[in-house]
């Protein structure tokens, strides 16, 4: 199986947005940037955030500038460019059904409300490419959802959540080479 050609991580552009629980996918592209001297930068073709994964010609990290809502656009952009297949790309993104620090990698499956995950499947036209769910918990009430992706977790979800990010991010090398069945194996066994 190829390996992962595409990093995508889901947020939202703007200061305000920073340090919300919704921009969990930028946190993941941004540690993994910093931990391998990866640069990044502002490409309009591709609607986003773009550079390549340091000494892998053809490897991509992508934070889309669209907004949530429109995630599609950017990572259809640069996928159809390089002629990345669907089953090459790892979409990395908070999820409500998961505990703050909860963490689940999967490919395929259905986009739960998530309307940057909705946005994508529909842009490539599939729902079989990699997703990394990052969990930030859940407020209780689903009337409240809203309200609490755009809100900063508190200091202890922030130190979990950190904590797997880093953790995750010390996968990629299992991601590029197609392991996917070790990867899932070390973040989903119980140390």
């Amino acid at each position: 199986m190829n390996g992962i050609k595409l990093f995508v991580g889901l947020g939202n552009p703007g200061e305000k947005y920073t340090a919300t629980r919704h921009n969990a996918g930028f946190w993941w592209i941004d540690e993994v940037a910093a931990q391998t001297n990866s640069k990044l930068a502002l490409d309009a073709k591709f609607f986003g955030i773009v550079g390549k994964l340091n000494a892998k010609a053809d490897t991509w990290l992508l934070k889309p500038t669209t907004f949530m809502n429109a995630s599609g656009k950017s990572v259809a952009a640069l996928a159809n460019y390089y002629k990345i297949a669907p089953t090459e790309i790892l979409v990395i993104h908070d999820e409500l059904d998961l505990p703050a620090g909860g963490l689940k990698l999967k490919v395929g499956g259905g986009h739960g409300g998530h309307n940057g995950l909705k946005d994508i499947e529909a842009a490539l036209g599939t729902k079989d490419f990699w997703r990394l769910r990052l969990g930030i918990g859940h407020p209780g009430d689903r009337n409240e959802v809203v309200n609490f992706v755009l809100k900063a977790p508190t200091k202890d979800e922030q130190a979990a959540i950190d904590e797997k990010v880093y953790e995750s991010t010390k996968l990629i090398d299992l991601l590029l080479a197609g392991e996917f069945e070790s990867a899932m194996l070390k973040l989903h066994t119980k140390k």
